[in-house]
């Protein structure tokens, strides 16, 4: 049995065919695509519609397990329905009814890791964090955990055939054993797993606290166990790769940001950069093939991490037709447009621009407009009213005469940590940002996207934590949270 892939990566297309885009079905990776746009299309979710949001009373999940992950929602073709997939930091994933929550499957992957077991960190039981991701042609769900062993630590990655959850032949997949030099103890996995040409790739960074020795890696693993894995690490110690994100794509390359590395001497060791990588993961070697700040060494003394978030592939309208571009935001505020084709080396940005005054540590979402593209993120921007102004800030990115970034919105939100989405009824239509005041107000909150009006919000909600990103599927809105999962209808 086949299914229906709704993983177009939109940004990668021009505006005048966006409208062709499939509306939005399952919902196999982390914001949606593998170039992490968060743009879902929903053909009935106007503006007006979008005001008679409300909680699903009905909706009662069975699960127990704090949540840092997106959810997933895998439907099979021409089936009505399908299953919301949630994993949690005890090692647990659930596979639940999307219409009345109730658990169909659950797996236990091993023992989650204590705080205490390990050097630093600031999630304790540590499973699984970074969202997981699904290959519908092969119905398979793969999923990196942290796990306790009688030996210490352990990363793995287990596939799982999404249908019952029961374990494919083979795995799961020890990172150190699969990667020489691996030390599963003091590398953690944050970023979303990402599926590309039949190989399952993950982003490993450092625990909370920079502590130990670790390094920003890529890891591949084939979907085809025979065949051996790919690594990419940093030269230097640090450079954490986990950014929300993690591994993003434009159908042709990978691309990843890294972190603060530990360097001395002033020798660059490829912290504070963006990289484009191949299948092989093979080190970019050239000026084309990565970027790093100008003022790398003092990103990495101030602990203000370029890969706090991860590269968006977009394109722009411009007077040879659409403009590949990079965006990408670090903790220092600044915000870059890169040429995709070509990074630029050290200092090598199109465009660096100041959008917030304190940090940038959220997924985007991205959206083609008139003559642009708009992405939205959280923060306080800097162009933005301090008196209730702050904390949702949406930029227009265009590139005609040449690449530029400009506010186009703010609007007040609680928290300056949440990830938003972005929902449209054919692409680019009816934009309404959504986006949770997590460890704010708690509130899932709606924005018109061509003005930053506020629409409607929700009751407070429990257990969200930061980073947490909601999903759209054709008729709901799914959060979730410690022990419990939110649908909304509309």
């Amino acid at each position: 049995m086949r299914f229906l892939i709704a993983l177009l990566a939109w940004a990668l297309l021009g505006p005048a065919v966006a409208a062709a885009q499939q509306p939005t079905g399952p919902v196999l990776t982390y914001h949606r695509a593998l170039s992490r746009a968060g743009n879902y299309v929903v053909p009935g979710l106007t503006l007006t519609q979008a005001k008679t949001l409300h909680l699903d009373t009905t909706f009662k999940p069975s699960f127990v397990g704090n949540v840092y992950a997106q959810p997933l929602y895998w439907r099979p073709e021409r089936a009505a329905s399908g299953l919301l997939i949630v994993a949690t930091e005890s090692d647990v994933v659930y596979a639940l009814d999307p219409l009345s929550g109730a658990q169909v499957w659950k797996r236990s992957l091993g023992t989650p890791v204590q705080s205490g077991d390990l050097p630093c960190g600031n999630i304790s039981p540590l499973g699984v964090t970074g969202t997981p991701t699904i290959d519908a042609a092969n119905e398979t769900l793969y999923v990196e955990a942290m796990v306790e062993q009688s030996d210490g630590p352990h990363h793995k990655l287990f596939a799982l055939r999404v249908s019952d959850g029961v374990a494919r032949p083979g795995w799961p997949i020890d990172i150190a054993t699969a990667v020489p030099g691996f030390t599963a103890s003091t590398q953690n996995e944050r970023g979303a797993l990402a599926l590309f040409d039949d190989e399952v790739f993950v982003a490993f960074s450092g625990l909370s606290g920079d502590c130990a020795t670790y390094n920003g890696r890529v890891v591949g693993i084939p979907t085809d166990t025979t065949k051996p894995a790919t690594n990419y690490a940093t030269t230097a110690r640090g450079g954490g790769i986990w950014g929300q994100g993690g591994v993003t794509g434009d159908g042709a390359s990978l691309f990843v940001a890294t972190g603060n590395t530990f360097t001395s001497g002033g020798v660059w060791g490829g912290g504070e950069a963006v990289l484009r990588l191949g299948t092989d993961l093979a080190a970019p070697k050239s000026a084309s093939s990565f970027f790093a700040a100008s003022n790398w060494l003092a990103l990495d003394q101030g602990d203000l991490d370029l890969g706090s978030t991860a590269p968006v592939p977009l394109a722009a309208p411009s007077p040879s037709g659409t403009r590949p571009l990079i965006f990408a935001a670090g903790k220092d505020g600044y915000a870059y447009l890169l040429d995709r084709n070509s990074l630029g080396g050290f200092g090598g940005q199109l465009v660096k621009f100041q959008i917030n005054s304190g940090e940038n540590r959220v997924a985007p979402a991205v959206w083609p407009t008139s003559g642009g593209v708009n992405v939205v993120l959280t923060g306080s921007g800097v162009a933005c009213p301090s008196n209730g102004g702050q904390g949702l800030i949406a930029l227009k990115i265009t590139a005609n005469p040449s690449p530029a970034i400009a506010f186009a919105w703010c609007a007040a939100l609680s928290s300056n940590d949440a990830s938003p989405i972005v929902t449209t009824t054919d692409g680019t239509s009816n934009p309404i940002v959504w986006v949770l005041g997590a460890e704010g107000d708690n509130e899932l909150h709606a924005f018109d996207g061509a003005t930053g009006a506020s629409i409607v919000s929700s009751s407070a909600m429990q257990g969200l934590h930061h980073f947490q990103t909601l999903i759209a599927t054709s008729d709901r809105l799914y959060v979730a949270a410690d022990n419990m999962v939110y649908a909304f209808g509309f």
